[in-house]
């Protein structure tokens, strides 16, 4: 067991792109993440905290175990998958995406294109996520190829029953380099970024937060989102906005006896704002496609799920405005993790399906549940 006092490891924030003005991100040189000091461990949970996203280079070595090792660094009683074993799964949006590690259940296998074998997985076909069969309104298939949305601002996790994961950890394992896409909002304000093609894109839920008005901060730091229960089972008759920020009011949720069985001690109400436990900074944390009511200070329950959806929409577009979106540029080897507690992230990008990208995930069900704000005055 190493026993070093000090820590070798250099962290590097990482500059924003032209026009950019995001201030999350930074890349960690010098690690062995097969083999870490204390004092090692200590640097990358403050980089984590500090920086909300962090990326370590040439990774490829790295294996399922010592990926689940790493991620379990921010909460070391956490032991089980984020999302659990998910009830119905088929009828859940995330059925598709996702392939278990036999040897290693808490890490998860994404992508796209067919696989011989991985990780004692065999004869798998990964489906890279596409907005087509999410968003409700789609790009044209002459736009598609050069053009793509966010697919689904999201959170890790199952907002129900189980804790949100503290940290997700990402490999990216093959990664087929191709040009860049423009990624268009499609929401009237002509929008839109230039990301790689296949980026996962992440914003500040710090930022988030900082840029709403000070009625606004009141407002989230006084208000709790309640979230349907098995939302993504919930949700799958829905269809989300062009910007993949919450869905579209259509009244297309599944009910309440389409549903499996609903417990409800296991019904998640969070607050909206979580907090950094090393910063203190509040976060606007809300997984737009999962809410289902709003709690307000005084008791009072909106339940009218246009009003409330349209409540969080405004409050969130502004954190996803182009400049303050990161788009990673994936190389194989890359292993990044994100505070999921701190930041909202979405898949971009589509792929033909001789393009073959493969990459491990791993996030475990918290151990402890959200910080949210002090009390307001």
């Amino acid at each position: 067991m190493p026993h070093a006092t000090t820590s070798n490891i250099t962290v590097r924030p990482l500059p924003p792109g032209p026009g950019s003005t995001y201030t999350i991100g930074a890349e960690l040189l010098n690690a062995n993440l097969e083999s870490l000091t204390p004092s090692d461990e200590a640097t990358i949970k403050r980089a984590l905290y500090d920086h909300q996203v962090i990326i370590f280079k040439n990774q490829s070595t790295l294996t399922p175990a010592a990926q689940y090792s790493v991620t379990r660094l921010f909460d070391p009683a956490a032991t089980s998958y984020g999302h659990g074993k998910t009830l119905d799964a088929k009828r859940s949006v995330l059925h598709p995406d996702l392939k278990t590690i036999p040897h290693q259940p808490q890490v998860q296998v994404i992508g796209n294109g067919f696989v011989d074998e991985f990780e004692g997985l065999r004869d798998i076909t990964l489906k890279h996520p596409h907005h087509r069969t999410f968003h409700r309104d789609v790009l044209s298939d002459e736009d598609d190829r050069e053009n793509t949305r966010f697919y689904r601002w999201h959170i890790d996790a199952a907002l129900y029953d189980l804790e949100p994961p503290m940290a997700t950890s990402l490999l990216a394992v093959k990664v087929p380099k191709t040009e860049y896409q423009t990624l268009r909002y499609d929401d009237g304000t002509g929008d839109q970024v230039r990301v790689p093609r296949g980026s996962t894109v992440f914003v500040s839920g710090e930022t988030m937060y900082d840029v709403l008005s000070e009625e606004d901060k009141k407002f989230a730091r006084d208000t709790k989102v309640q979230y349907a229960p098995h939302p993504y089972i919930w949700m799958s008759g829905a269809r989300s906005r062009s910007t993949g920020l919450g869905m579209v009011s259509e009244g297309l949720e599944l009910d309440a006896a389409q549903l499996p069985p609903v417990e409800e001690d296991k019904i998640k109400i969070l607050p909206m704002c979580w907090r950094n436990p090393v910063t203190g900074r509040l976060a606007l944390q809300i997984h737009p496609s999962a809410v289902q009511k709003l709690v307000l200070k005084d008791g009072t329950v909106v339940d009218d799920l246009k009003e409330v959806r349209d409540i969080v929409y405004r409050l969130q577009r502004p954190g996803i405005a182009p400049e303050l979106v990161f788009p990673v540029d994936w190389e194989e080897g890359d292993f990044a993790i994100f505070n999921n507690r701190g930041v909202l992230h979405s898949v971009t990008g589509s792929f033909l399906p001789e393009e073959v990208r493969i990459f491990r995930q791993c996030n475990m069900a918290a151990s402890q549940p959200v910080e949210g704000p002090e009390e307001s005055a």
